[in-house]
């Protein structure tokens, strides 16, 4: 059952304009979890490996599957997320996710064997793959059109958080009581915190644009009235046409739009799919091939700890990692102010070209041994660079770009269909990244990052076209 076009836009008209309260930034924070708990596994487990290794002895390929695995879940998980967001709504939908989150981390830190590890990878990912459209989509709906932007690119941004969170967590941990089972202790401390997170989203309401569109009318008007009211405030004044709609019941007659992923591939939506999916694809390539393996790069080249023993070197590398990691913070803070005033199409482009720069210095340092204070200079440098360039623009403008282009029958479908495409290039990167290491050593490594990030640039440009309005919401 669908609501009538103009009586749903009413309530559209009146969200856009409703004013921000203390309830918008707990509801964001509920919302966001998924992706804070993404980057914080992302970067755990970049710790962990070297631990796993020597936990459970296992071979080059078997932590390429371990690494794929968590993304190559998230393939599976975007896509029936999208999909089930907009059939069964973003808020069962995401305590189902952090639920399955809750549970995989905790699979993971009791694992007695690699094989549970990599089930419990694959799980997360299948978790963090569902919440990425839901997420994405509940924060676009919930937010007034001025702060849309904004509060859609501090959503990803907390990926890089969570980063940079897991990083000084597995540093603090190998530094107060360094042992090869502290992996445990940064798997269960991912499963605490999607508790957290779990209990927060069963306090926080549904959709608003989502129950409008379901004929709720009355349920999203009174939603309204809710998300007006500060603390010891009466509810804000939303406008006598809104509250009027509160008695109303659905149009049986009304016209449903199309759903499903085959909606996204009709003539009116075809470029904005592509616009959405195949620069995300290329960025996570990047981003996940690098990211995962920040400490192993940074141990192949010598970042310090010659000679040391294995827990000092991970704790090097750990070192290394939340070094590099703060600029991730750094460039999800530039973000906030940047996307909401230069668009997202230019801070794409921008980003996309820090990112290739970035690996060219790092590529630079590959191939030259100029001495190791310089040779240090390149290498984080490039990472600097490359870090704070991919959430200053690519990381945060991927995610933003398909909550907007596409109306709410659609839209996490939408989204489902772009993050299961970029998850896919994260597999890609994940997986070949360790072989290529191996086959080809540092250089070929960081020589098809700095192509994969030149190709998103190409294809951000030349599909640049299908974007729509800043902060407006395709309906």
């Amino acid at each position: 059952m669908t609501a009538s076009p103009v009586r749903a836009a009413s309530v559209f008209s009146a969200l856009d304009e409703a004013p921000m309260t203390w309830r918008h930034y707990a509801y964001w924070l509920a919302a966001s979890g998924g992706a804070f708990l993404d980057g914080f596994s992302v970067s755990a487990l970049g710790v962990a490996l070297p631990l796993l290794k020597r936990d459970f002895a296992i071979r080059p390929l078997f932590v390429g599957l371990i690494g794929s695995a968590l993304v190559l879940g998230a393939v599976l998980g975007s896509a029936i997320g999208g999909i089930g967001a907009d059939k069964f709504g973003r808020k069962r939908t995401f305590i189902a996710d952090m639920a399955i989150i809750a549970l995989a981390c905790f699979i993971g830190a009791l694992a007695p064997n690699a094989r549970l590890i990599l089930l419990s990878q694959f799980l997360l990912g299948v978790g963090v793959g569902i919440d990425f459209p839901t997420s994405g989509s509940y924060v676009s709906e919930l937010m007034p059109r001025k702060a849309r932007n904004r509060m859609t690119v501090a959503t990803i941004a907390l990926q890089s958080v969570g980063m940079a969170a897991a990083a000084l967590a597995g540093l603090a941990i190998l530094t107060l009581r360094p042992s090869t089972a502290d992996w445990r202790l940064l798997f269960g401390a991912s499963g605490a915190i999607a508790l957290l997170f779990l209990c927060a989203r069963i306090w926080a309401p549904e959709s608003v644009r989502w129950l409008a569109t379901k004929g709720r009318i009355g349920d999203a008007t009174a939603l309204l009235k809710t998300l007006s009211i500060e603390f010891g405030e009466k509810p804000a004044k939303i406008g006598a046409e809104a509250i009027a709609l509160t008695s109303w019941r659905p149009d049986v007659k009304a016209r449903a739009q199309d759903v499903g992923y085959s909606a996204l591939f009709a003539a009116a939506y075809r470029a904005r799919t592509m616009l959405v999916s195949l620069p995300w694809m290329l960025m996570d390539v990047a981003t996940y091939g690098v990211g995962l393996f920040t400490p192993v790069i940074l141990g192949a080249m010598h970042f310090g700890g010659a000679g040391a023993g294995p827990i000092a070197a991970d704790c090097v590398g750990a070192e290394g990692s939340a070094i590099v990691d703060a600029f991730l913070v750094i460039g999800f803070a530039a973000s906030l102010w940047a996307v909401p005033r230069y668009g997202r199409i230019t801070m794409q482009v921008a980003g996309f070209s820090g990112m290739a720069l970035g690996m060219l210095l790092l590529l630079f340092a590959a191939m030259t041994d100029n001495g190791a204070k310089e040779h240090l200079a390149f290498v984080i440098g490039g990472f600097v660079l490359f870090n704070f360039a991919m959430n200053a623009g690519p990381n945060a403008t991927t995610f933003t770009l398909a909550p907007t282009l596409f109306p709410t029958a659609i839209r996490a479908s939408a989204s489902g269909f772009a993050a299961a495409c970029a998850k896919i290039g994260a597999t890609f990167g994940t997986f070949v990244v360790p072989q290529l290491q191996d086959a080809w050593g540092l250089v070929g490594v960081v020589a098809a990052m700095v192509a994969v990030s030149v190709a998103g640039l190409m294809a951000t440009a030349g599909l640049a076209h299908a974007v729509n309005e800043e902060g407006a919401l395709e309906e």
